[in-house]
């Protein structure tokens, strides 16, 4: 299986900070990659150097078969874009929007008609195409954007973070769609920052930070990578949490994570079912209510945090910046 996506060795600078610090991967054809990584990681400056809308400073990429700074404007062609809010004009119709993008393609008056309709349809937007985008809601601009990213049919798809702001009901129906794309054959890079995201449209993961990529595997390799089994106890009031994290201080053998919003503590731990019944009896003598409490596997999420640590700095929104 050959890549649709390359790169390698890419630098991208604003002043003092470096957006990306050497970054490299592939994406084989037909698969779904999905970039994690803080705020300011480069995630978006990773999609905007592939896309053609920033020039790298140092290394090389090839999309589909063309390079993003040498064959810039061949490779417009080829690919699709949905970045992290819809590009759209909210004063023309759904129709309309799509209509203009297929001319921009130059596909010409009448199959750039044809083919709005045929994406009006498959977004289940028929009814709302003769109406102005400024009354669509947040799940319809998403649909309509992607759409957007779809008049020419492009072998290569970029998104990034295509379901922010979308309710749980619209983002279902996002992936169902966007699952129904790669099954077609369709190349997908996605950046995003929410891991049941990742778990259920990724091939593989890649995590970022500093501009560098960090890790890469699937979702089982990554939590493999990570090891281990986690402690969940939930206690009974707000109080007791600083109480019970202390008193289980000695049980972790890496960060624990707090949820005071729950009042939940995670603790990873080796052997987990006898480090379950030593942490009850632990919290039993110091006299901690436990609420609920269980033994679970590594998720993704803990791999990001393991891997990621806290929040980077803001070097991607210098980039946007920069880009505008």
């Amino acid at each position: 299986m050959s890549d649709a996506i390359t790169a390698e060795g890419l630098v991208k600078r604003y002043g003092e900070v470096k957006a990306l610090d050497g970054l490299s991967f592939s994406v084989p054809q037909g698969t779904v990659l999905a970039v994690l990584g803080p705020n300011g990681a480069g995630k978006t400056t990773t999609v905007r150097v592939l896309t053609t809308l920033l020039r790298p400073d140092e290394g090389r990429a090839v999309v589909a078969g063309y390079d993003v700074v040498d064959d810039a404007m061949r490779l417009r062609a080829h690919i699709g874009l949905s970045g992290q809010y819809a590009a759209v004009d909210e004063h023309l119709t759904g129709a309309e929007n799509l209509e203009m993008v297929g001319r921009l393609y130059h596909l010409g008056a009448k199959r750039s008609k044809a083919r709005a309709r045929e994406l009006l349809e498959r977004f289940d937007l028929v009814e709302a195409g003769d109406r102005p985008v400024k009354g669509y809601s947040g799940g319809m601009r998403r649909r309509i954007d992607l759409a957007g990213a779809l008049v020419a049919d492009p072998p290569v798809l970029f998104m990034d973070e295509p379901t922010t702001g979308l309710d749980p009901r619209a983002r279902n129906a996002l992936w169902n769609t966007i699952a129904e794309l790669v099954a077609g054959g369709t190349t997908l890079l996605l950046t995003t920052q929410y891991m049941d995201e990742a778990e259920r449209l990724a091939d593989d993961v890649l995590v970022v930070d500093h501009g560098r990529a960090i890790a890469r595997g699937t979702t089982d390799a990554l939590k493999d990578q990570v090891g281990g089994n986690r402690v969940e106890v939930s206690v009974t009031e707000p109080g007791e949490l600083d109480t019970a994290r202390e008193a289980l201080a000695w049980f972790a053998v890496g960060a624990m994570q707090t949820d005071p919003e729950s009042l939940r503590l995670t603790v990873p731990v080796t052997d987990g079912a006898e480090a379950l019944r030593q942490i009850l009896g632990r919290l039993a003598d110091t006299g901690v209510r436990v609420r609920d409490a269980g033994l679970r596997r590594p998720t993704l999420d803990d791999v990001y945090l393991t891997l990621t640590g806290r929040q980077a700095s803001g070097a991607d929104t210098k980039a946007e910046e920069a880009a505008r």
